[in-house]
């Protein structure tokens, strides 16, 4: 009778790491960001049914056909655990992807590339079924020596909603997006340019128009405007914070005071240095084409803000959260990476866009460590063998002589 119960002891043990698994991947969600226009503090936004919930997940570094036993089997199985626990937990509207689905997109060959899209659409899940947006990122299109065309059209028409530039503009629930290529507004004279460059300036141009509108009612008198289709640059008066919501692979630039903290800056450096002392590239999949410290130019930047005048920011690229309030009162969320091929620390951002109000709530959502994930496997595996030795203690004697 004191014994009935250790056969058990193993089955136990296999049932309460299927319980872990599933607990580990639940996200751990903090507020940092109550409201984009500044107005009203975090516990004063009551959720409504009708704000628009958004996931935003960044350098997902998808290795496809190339991964390895480990990636395949760990870190993507773990991934994709990760979008489901989120899913079911937070019940986003839409997901965003702002850039590096593949971990070396510039180097792959269109046939690589399928496979990685075929991971990539694996991964998504429960996601299929919603509105989903992906931008380019520096590894998914290379740097500016090796940007082509063709290429970059060839991708971006893989995934939604972007054009042969890669970038796009949309709306869900009467708040506007903009996607720019900024990998394109890194280099000099090229097409691709010019064609980020003409979306800008046409969202510049609807926008000044809409603010026009707003202040100017139109009557049957009124005389009908001329809209003028050469987009040179030209000011927008519109006020800040008036315009869409922008979505950048690469963080604008900031002022040597910027509000990151030192510990968020000294991890992109550490990133990056690990990233290029990896004998094989397999923990943190080699160095991309930028550092991760890497930014847009300071007159990017600043056309950027005149032209678009954002609602807030969200950019990635530096595999670390970030909050960063710019000069002009527009908030820039940089986005973590969702993936342990990156670094220990994975993560992503919900942000809820309020209807009734021009406010953005920001939330900072964490993942389980990977090192921690190991340390518990381990664990396991002692205990389970463990408790098969005191499962069968004939076995155990046996051994002993």
């Amino acid at each position: 009778m004191a014994v009935a119960w250790r056969p058990a002891l193993p089955l136990i043990t296999i049932l309460a790491l299927i319980v872990y698994e599933e607990r580990v991947s639940i996200p751990s969600c903090k507020i940092v960001l109550g409201a984009a226009d500044l107005s009203q503090p975090a516990t004063e936004f009551v959720a409504d049914p009708e704000d628009l919930k958004v996931m935003v997940v960044a350098n997902l570094l998808l290795l496809g056909s190339e991964a390895g036993f480990v990636e395949l089997y760990f870190r993507d199985y773990y991934m994709s655990k990760f979008f489901q626990k989120s899913f079911e937990i937070l019940n986003p509207d839409m997901l965003l992807v702002l850039g590096d689905v593949s971990a070396k997109g510039s180097e792959l060959t269109r046939a690589k590339w399928v496979s990685v899209l075929h991971q990539f659409h694996g991964l998504l899940g429960p996601f299929i079924g919603l509105p989903y947006h992906v931008i380019l990122g520096d590894r998914d299109v290379g740097q500016c020596s090796s940007l082509n065309v063709k290429s970059v059209h060839w991708v971006a028409s893989n995934f939604p909603g972007l054009d042969s530039a890669g970038c796009g503009a949309f709306e869900i629930s009467n708040i506007s997006f903009v996607s720019l290529n900024s990998v394109s507004l890194l280099c000099g004279i090229n097409n691709l340019r010019f064609g980020v460059e003409k979306v800008v300036e046409r969202e510049s141009v609807e926008l000044q128009m809409e603010a026009e509108d707003a202040t100017e009612p139109m009557n049957e008198y009124s005389e009908i405007r001329e809209i003028n289709h050469n987009f040179g640059w030209k000011a927008n008066t519109v006020s800040s914070g008036s315009g869409p919501v922008l979505l950048l692979h690469f963080p604008l630039h900031k002022t040597a005071d910027s509000s990151c903290s030192a510990d968020s800056f000294r991890k992109s450096l550490k990133l990056s240095r690990e990233s290029s002392n990896a004998p094989d590239g397999r923990g943190l999949v080699g160095i991309g084409p930028y550092k991760l410290s890497h930014t847009l130019p300071p007159n990017v930047t600043e056309y950027i803000f005149q032209a678009l005048k954002p609602r807030i920011v969200f950019s990635a690229h530096t595999h670390g959260f970030c909050h960063h309030l710019h000069p002009d009162g527009t908030h820039e969320v940089t986005v973590p990476a969702m993936t342990w091929n990156s670094g220990d620390d994975p993560g992503f951002v919900v942000a809820t866009f309020h209807r009734n109000r021009r406010a953005v709530s920001v939330s900072y959502c964490s993942l389980a460590r990977e090192s921690h994930v190991i340390v518990a496997y381990i664990s396991f595996t002692v205990v389970f063998v463990l408790t098969m030795l005191i499962a069968k203690p004939p076995l155990l004697r046996c051994l002993r002589r």
